[in-house]
């Protein structure tokens, strides 16, 4: 049960960071709702799955690159979903990388967030002891 729960909270913070990358960037179209949503849901599985496996098969370029080329398996996941879903459209390989980015950074902040109220909740309950 706490399985399903994690990934309906991945599949809603994937379609969120989606949603604002179209919003902030012309050239990234997120289509309809269930064209978003389906974008999120299929670039979750390719971050959960995918994702390791190309992190490790590039962990050497990764040393050689100092980690340049992880950003390459951030910017081919995008590029997968952008694919395999009609009307999720990125426009150009300038429009991938910043979307890369900035889906990288929307996801920064969100972590960031959760991690402050995480802290936050275990003060409240060491103080409530």
């Amino acid at each position: 049960m706490r399985f399903i729960g994690q990934l309906t909270i991945s599949w809603f913070t994937n379609a969120l960071v989606l949603a604002i990358v179209a919003w902030t960037f012309t050239t990234v179209d997120s289509g309809s709702l269930g064209q978003l949503l389906a974008a999120a849901a299929i670039f979750g599985v390719l971050n959960t799955f995918l994702k390791p496996v190309l992190r490790f098969l590039t962990l050497p370029l990764q040393v050689v690159t100092l980690g340049i080329a992880w950003f390459g398996v951030s910017m081919l996941m995008l590029h997968i979903t952008d694919a395999l879903v009609k009307g999720f459209d990125i426009h150009g390989f300038w429009a991938l990388v910043w979307a890369t980015v900035a889906v990288w950074l929307v996801n920064l902040a969100l972590e960031v967030a959760i991690a402050y109220s995480d802290r936050r909740e275990r003060h409240r309950r060491a103080a409530a002891a």
